[in-house]
């Protein structure tokens, strides 16, 4: 059975951070979809603690099957920012956040859980917990300006599916020191959760 193009993409990166001792989870839609509503999606979401001394191995590993730029990566670690990689064979788009130096970021890498993205396949990688990817999806959903439609429906997909498995202790904790809980109400309440912060 042929995998899932996304999990070709994926696998390669992976296993170099695995192999590199670099700690990871994938967020964005691919999570949202997991724990929430699935949706088409070409692009991936991951958040890794990658560090100055792993990147010449992590360029070296990869250049044959991604597009990879050494000092775009360089540039992102320096920055706390994000650098990406296109898969060559899919033109899967990976997009790699670098953790930020916040208490929040480092509880959510904690957080992380192990899952396969695919029924057929017994691979398994590091997903964001289910109320990470909500204060994740919230932030971003802030970020733009409250207009992405898309963002706010992958929020409720997640909370409609998981509802009662949700921990809201901790995700109206963190929602209020994320200046979120307007929002995180908001969601609640669109996607009939009687709970408020």
């Amino acid at each position: 059975m042929k995998k899932p193009d996304i999990i070709v993409a994926l696998d390669m990166v992976i296993g170099c951070f695995e192999k590199l001792g670099i700690a990871y989870y994938i967020g964005g839609s691919v999570a949202s979809s997991a724990y929430g509503i699935a949706r088409a999606t070409m692009d991936v979401d991951l958040v890794a603690k990658v560090e100055i001394h792993q990147l010449n191995r992590l360029v070296e590993a990869l250049k044959t099957d991604y597009y990879i730029d050494a000092e775009m990566i360089r540039e992102a670690i320096h920055r706390h920012s994000s650098f990406n990689l296109i898969h060559l064979e899919t033109m899967i788009k990976i997009d790699v956040f670098i953790v930020k130096d916040r208490p929040y970021d480092s509880q959510a890498l904690t957080r992380r859980q192990p899952d396969t993205l695919d029924e057929e396949s017994s691979r398994k990688f590091y997903l964001s917990s289910p109320e990470d990817i909500i204060l994740n999806k919230l932030q971003w959903y802030q970020i733009g300006g409250g207009v992405s439609e898309q963002q706010w429906k992958d929020v409720l997909g997640v909370l409609k599916v998981q509802g009662d498995k949700l921990d809201l202790e901790y995700l109206r904790y963190w929602a209020s020191r994320l200046n979120l809980s307007d929002l995180l109400n908001r969601s609640f309440h669109d996607a009939g959760i009687i709970e408020s912060i």
